[in-house]
C-alpha cells in the first residue's frame, strides 16, 4: 500500500465512522453486525505492520493530524455503541464474539502478568464502559474486589446489566464518580485505565494525593498508529510517578505502561 492508498483507507474509515454515529444519533438502526466488521477491519490495519512503515512516512501535516483525531475520537465512539448493543442483546441471544473483543481480552490476559492481582486486591478501573469485559475477567480469574467509573449514563446501567447477567456473584462495583468521589480510593491497590479515556493524564495526576503509596497503575495507551485508536502516551511528573514496565504488544490494538509512586 503506497502513501496515497493509505490516506484513502483512513478517509474510507472516517466516512464510516461518522455515518455509524450519525445513524446513532438519529435513533435509526444501526446494522450491528456491518459495525462489527469496520471496527475489527480497523483493529487489523492498526496492527498491520507494513502500515506502521507508511505511518512513519506521513507528513505530521495539520490535515493528518486533524484526520487522526477524528479517527481517534470517532472509532471510540463506535466502540461505544458496540459494546452498548452487545450489552443489550445479552439478554436474548448467543453473540458472535467479533475479533475486537476477542484481542481485548487477549489484552487483558497479558496485562495480568505484569500486573500481580489477588484476591486480596482492590482494583479500579477508569472508563469501565458499557461492557465491563476487564472488570469480569479480573474478579472471575482472581477473586478481587473490583471497581468501574465511568461518566455515560447509559454505559453505567449497561454494565450494572452485564454484570448482573454474566457476573452476578462477583465483587462488582460500577458508578458514575470520580476518582475523588470514590470512598474507597486510599484502599485501591491496582488501577487500569481505558485506553480510550482522554483526560487519563489529568486524572493520574490526580491520583497522586488520593492513593496509597504502593498503588500500582496500568496505563492502556497507543502511540504511533495506533493513536489512530487510542490516546498516546503522555509524560509524567517524575517526582511523583516513574515506569516501572512497558508492556509492549505488537499483534494487540493497545500497549500497556505500568507506574508506580515515587517514594
Amino acid at each position: 500500500m503506497d502513501i496515497g492508498a493509505f490516506l484513502k483507507k483512513l478517509h474510507y474509515f472516517d466516512k464510516k465512522f461518522k455515518l455509524f454515529i450519525n445513524q446513532n444519533n438519529d435513533h435509526l438502526i444501526v446494522e450491528y453486525s456491518e459495525l462489527c466488521g469496520i471496527i475489527d477491519d480497523y483493529s487489523s490495519f492498526i496492527i498491520n505492520h507494513d502500515n506502521q512503515k507508511q505511518w512513519n512516512n506521513l507528513d505530521q501535516s495539520i490535515e493528518i493530524l486533524s484526520i487522526v483525531e477524528n479517527l481517534r475520537n470517532n472509532s471510540s465512539v463506535c466502540v461505544q455503541i458496540m459494546e452498548k448493543y452487545r450489552a443489550l442483546v445479552l439478554s436474548h441471544e448467543k453473540e458472535e464474539i467479533t475479533n475486537y473483543f476477542l484481542n481485548i481480552e487477549n489484552c487483558i490476559e497479558r496485562e495480568f502478568r505484569g500486573f500481580q492481582i489477588t484476591s486480596q486486591s482492590k482494583v479500579l478501573l477508569v472508563g469501565s464502559g458499557p461492557f465491563p469485559i476487564t472488570l469480569l475477567m479480573i474478579a472471575e480469574r482472581t477473586g478481587a474486589e473490583v471497581f468501574g467509573i465511568d461518566i455515560d449514563d447509559e454505559a453505567i446501567q449497561l454494565g450494572k446489566h452485564v454484570v448482573n447477567k454474566l457476573g452476578s456473584h462477583l465483587s462488582i462495583q460500577i458508578d458514575n464518580k470520580s476518582v475523588r468521589e470514590l470512598a474507597v480510593i486510599k484502599q485501591i491497590s491496582h488501577i487500569i485505565f481505558s485506553s480510550t479515556v482522554s483526560y487519563k493524564y489529568d486524572i493520574l495526576d490526580q491520583l497522586y494525593d488520593l492513593t496509597n503509596k504502593d498503588v500500582l497503575i496500568a496505563m492502556r495507551y497507543g502511540n504511533g498508529l495506533k493513536s489512530l485508536f487510542n490516546y498516546p502516551m503522555q509524560k509524567v511528573d517524575e517526582t511523583k510517578w516513574h515506569i516501572i514496565e512497558k508492556i509492549i504488544h505488537p499483534q494487540s490494538v493497545f500497549e500497556v505502561i505500568l507506574y508506580q509512586k515515587v517514594q
